[in-house]
């Protein structure tokens, strides 16, 4: 935009037409230079001020078209205003703005010059006070939604984590519990057998002392006590062993 104001100025005082107004134009231009720069680089001016900067530069604009209507070309200062508009105003504001540059650029030509022949020649100037704003309407609404979108897959990004987090510890807990199942039956199943063990090792020494003939079946039920309490402390020692895939 900057390169297009220069040009603009350049093309402007080198047409002849200027020659006898020029200090005129060399100090509306300036005045303009300056004060859309200053705007350009604070423009979070309160609306009020900017309201008013938009008069005084289309004011401007329009006194250097009256200077000498012949030099049309100067109705495109209303271009880079359109511009500077999308970037400090927004929804209805900012078309309301639009607008007036647009029967600004139409009509100060159609009052100076023949009414089809000034909008013939503001044709162009007025598409690009429409054209630009509406580019950068849709420029930051595309980098609107890009930062959405961005900021909605980071909260994914971090959503999937939190799940995956969570899903490890039930994971983790469901085995802890699985493990204090079998703990728990390996010691109740376990103290049973051996409880009944250690009464048939009892009974077998008593016998042993009183009816030596009983001893035999005594001792082949204490056998199968016992090797029922070590297959189910294989099983259950199995089971406690970490899978493997």
């Amino acid at each position: 935009m900057g390169l297009f104001l220069v040009a603009q100025v350049v093309r402007t005082l080198a047409d002849d037409g200027i020659q006898d107004r020029l200090p005129w134009y060399l100090g509306l231009m300036l005045a303009y230079l300056i004060l859309f720069t200053a705007v350009l680089w604070r423009p979070g001016l309160p609306s009020g001020l900017l309201h008013l900067y938009f008069v005084i530069q289309s004011a401007i604009t329009l006194a250097l078209l009256s200077l000498n209507p012949q030099i049309d070309s100067v109705t495109t200062f209303f271009v880079p205003l359109s511009y500077q508009a999308a970037l400090v105003f927004g929804g209805q504001t900012l078309w309301l703005w639009v607008c007036g540059l647009v029967l600004l650029t139409g009509g100060s030509l159609m009052f100076y010059l023949e009414a089809l022949r000034g909008l013939a020649l503001g044709l162009i100037t007025m598409a690009g006070c429409v054209v630009l704003p509406a580019y950068v309407v849709v420029n930051h609404e595309i980098e609107t939604a890009r930062a959405k979108s961005q900021a909605l897959l980071g909260e994914l990004e971090t959503t999937h984590r939190q799940l995956q987090t969570y899903a490890n510890q039930v994971e983790e807990l469901a085995a802890m519990e699985e493990r204090n199942r079998l703990a728990r039956e390996l010691h109740d199943s376990v103290s049973q057998t051996m409880f009944s063990i250690t009464l048939n090792a009892r009974s077998a020494q008593i016998l042993l002392e009183r009816e030596p003939a009983r001893v035999r079946p005594q001792l082949e039920q204490l056998q199968e006590l016992t090797q029922n309490a070590l297959a189910q402390m294989r099983s259950l020692i199995a089971e406690l062993r970490p899978k493997t895939d």
